[in-house]
Parts: structure tokens; sequence; C-alpha cells
């Protein structure tokens, strides 16, 4: 019992446009981030993720060793969500801009 009360509970995320996938776990405290995707095993359903390039977070903070430490160094906390982030297909400031042009078009 003394074992389980030690353990805490975080969740990993990940999300394609067609397809998300939450994942729920339990760790030794001093855990890190890294150590938490590693052994959800989301690799094995998104074998895309390459663990060494891809960006993370927790609860939208990016793990980018700047705002908050790298996802290696990061020790978790109880209940935290550790995502995953992909690339963005386009930059969301252009694609606004894009946006604004053509509603522009349709009202001339």
């Amino acid at each position: 019992m003394a074992d389980a009360e030690a353990r805490m509970t975080v969740e990993v995320v990940y999300a394609l446009a067609e397809r998300q996938c939450l994942i729920a776990l339990e760790l030794a405290p001093g855990a890190t981030a890294l150590d938490a995707v590693v052994q959800s095993g989301i690799t094995r359903e998104f074998p895309g993720i390459d663990l060494a390039s891809v960006q993370m977070g927790i609860f939208s903070k990016c793990l980018d060793g700047k705002t908050l430490p790298l996802p290696g160094d990061y020790r978790l906390k109880p209940r935290d969500r550790v995502e995953i982030y992909r690339l963005l297909l386009a930059d969301p400031k252009a694609a606004r801009a894009q946006r604004a042009a053509k509603a522009r078009q349709r009202k001339t």
C-alpha cells in the first residue's frame, strides 16, 4: 500500500486532426516529462513522434529550457498533463491574414 501512495498520476496527450489520444499513467515521484512519454507507449500508437526533436509542454506551457526546463529535466507533479506538440502546417498569423483578405474580397 505504501508503494501505491508514493506514486502519482499524470497524463500524456497527443492529437492529430483526425485522432486524439490521452493516456493516464502512474509514475514514481521524480519522474520527468520525457519518462512519462516513454512509459506511456504513445510512440507505438503514433510512430511519427520523434522523441529527439518533438516539442512538449505542461498545460500549454512549453518545456523549452527557458520558461520551464526541457522534457528530460522537468520533474512532474501529480496530475500534470504532458502535451506532445506537432508541427504547424501553416503560420497562424499568415493563415489569419489570408482569411481576412478573402473576406475583404467577398465584400467588394
